[in-house]
């Protein structure tokens, strides 16, 4: 078993003292009083077994033990000073690593991602797009963006918004030898489907609600991320049925179009939020993005950014 090390200030003690060769040097390097210096190397003395001092009456000497350990014990202060300051400048600014699934970033996030760094230009980011699940207390990332129901134990939760899944396609589809135009329009058109989906968002419960049971909810392709069923819609391949947070932009700029009334747009109980430990929220960097992204949620839906 490997022997328990002395306690770290009093190997500090010693490393300072030994430098220095004077007690009252390193009492004053390290904020303490000579006598505090001389007890803690007395008592590092006395574990150890050896004496590390030749006390003289005008002068202090290493002895061969004190020599030979004196700069290993600096390098390994130098390597902790180092350790430490990289911790830092991870932690307290510098890099911020956002773990989000990779369909909102790139949807989402990213788009408007230029903003929060024009207004904090000292931070930098780190996109880390997975949907696998996080651990945030081992540092695996700063903060996570996560689609769910909620309920998320032992971290700090900041509720951003809840979404409406609407059928949206390529303006292409309202033209054509079929044109889309009502729901039951779709019997001629492909269905693009979201495998990941839980049953309320799908297209079984969308067409049911519809009044349209008899048309087929499982033809068309499928795709594991939605990003992925929104291109195909894009290209004109099909109807994607999709949170309509996700395709906002594309629906401001025309890319996607609703092609039925929006009133069957069905409200989703699952909704997108921001979590952080405990003990990482309240650090500069991590206060700057929540602040920051509960805005962007506010201007996405007015009614977004409610703490849970």
């Amino acid at each position: 078993m490997t022997r328990p090390l002395p306690p770290l200030n009093a190997l500090r003690a010693f490393e300072t003292a030994a430098r220095h060769l004077s007690f009252t040097r390193a009492a004053a390097e390290l904020n303490v009083t000579p006598a505090a210096i001389s007890h803690q190397i007395k008592a590092l003395e006395d574990q150890l077994g050896v004496p590390l001092f030749r006390r003289l009456p005008r002068a202090l000497r290493l002895t061969d033990a004190g020599q030979a350990a004196l700069p290993i014990l600096s390098q390994g202060f130098e390597k902790l000073s180092q350790a430490v300051e990289q911790i830092r400048a991870h932690s307290e600014s510098g890099l911020l690593t956002i773990s989000v699934s990779p369909s909102f970033g790139a949807m989402w996030l990213v788009p408007r991602l230029e903003r929060f760094r024009a207004r904090h230009p000292e931070i930098e980011t780190r996109i880390d797009g997975t949907d696998r699940r996080v651990d945030l207390t081992r540092g695996d990332a700063d903060v996570a963006l996560r689609y769910g129901p909620g309920g998320y134990d032992g971290v700090r939760v900041d509720r951003l918004f809840s979404q409406a899944n609407t059928p949206v396609c390529s303006p292409a589809l309202l033209r054509g030898a079929a044109p889309l135009h009502k729901p039951e329009d779709l019997r001629d058109h492909t269905l693009l489907h979201i495998v990941w989906k839980d049953a309320e968002a799908s297209w079984r419960m969308w067409l049911l609600a519809a009044g349209l049971p008899d048309i087929d909810p499982t033809r068309g392709p499928h795709f594991t991320q939605e990003n992925m069923a929104v291109q195909a819609a894009l290209d004109g391949q099909g109807v994607a049925l999709v949170g309509d947070i996700l395709v906002a932009d594309h629906l401001a700029a025309g890319r996607l179009l609703r092609p039925f009334d929006p009133s069957l747009s069905t409200p989703l109980s699952f909704a997108y939020y921001l979590l952080s430990t405990n003990d990482s929220a309240e650090l500069p960097k991590v206060m700057a993005f929540r602040n920051w992204l509960l805005e962007e949620a506010r201007t996405a839906r007015p009614e977004a950014g409610e703490g849970t």
